[in-house]
């Protein structure tokens, strides 16, 4: 799927694939989806740390604007720590209940939404995101860490729903 290029576009994407995920979230056995897979991943964890990643983008995109030091993907960590960084982010949401994540994604969705709202095309798609070290516009940033989360939050939850049968 090609990325949007437009605010417009950005928006309809976010919105649609939320709603797709929404849907399959609500589908979820809560027992389910807190079983771990063999990565000692469950589907909770997943869910959270796809809202957990909106914020990220958004401290991202602010620090940036303010001038200040970007620090990707978190203080502390490289990108190529992210398996690292994903097991403390399990651990630091392990007592977090499944309607808890489900919420938190809610929540972070809608954050993500208001700022795409609050956002001019220029502000977006004018040229990369300040503070990020490459070309991608803030738009693209915003597109990975929502409707490309949540698309594949969504193929992940129905991997697990399919091996349950």
């Amino acid at each position: 799927m090609p990325a949007a290029t437009t605010k417009a576009d950005l928006i309809a994407v976010a919105e649609k694939d939320f709603a797709k995920l929404s849907d399959l979230i609500e589908s979820v056995d809560p027992a389910f989806a807190l079983e771990k897979d063999e990565d000692d991943t469950s589907i909770k964890d997943i869910v959270a740390h796809r809202a957990h990643w909106i914020d990220l983008f958004l401290g991202w995109y602010h620090d940036g604007q303010a001038g200040k030091e970007v620090q990707f993907p978190a203080p502390g960590y490289k990108w190529n720590e992210l398996k690292r960084y994903n097991a403390m982010l399990r651990e630091e949401q392990s007592d977090l209940s499944w309607d808890a994540a489900k919420g938190t994604l809610a929540d972070a969705h809608a954050r993500l939404v208001e700022f795409l709202n609050g956002c001019s095309e220029d502000a977006l798609y004018g040229g990369p995101m300040k503070g990020a070290n490459n070309a991608w516009t803030p738009g693209r940033w915003a597109e990975a860490a929502g409707p490309s989360h949540y698309r594949s939050a969504a193929k992940y939850i129905r991997a697990r729903l399919r091996e349950r049968g």
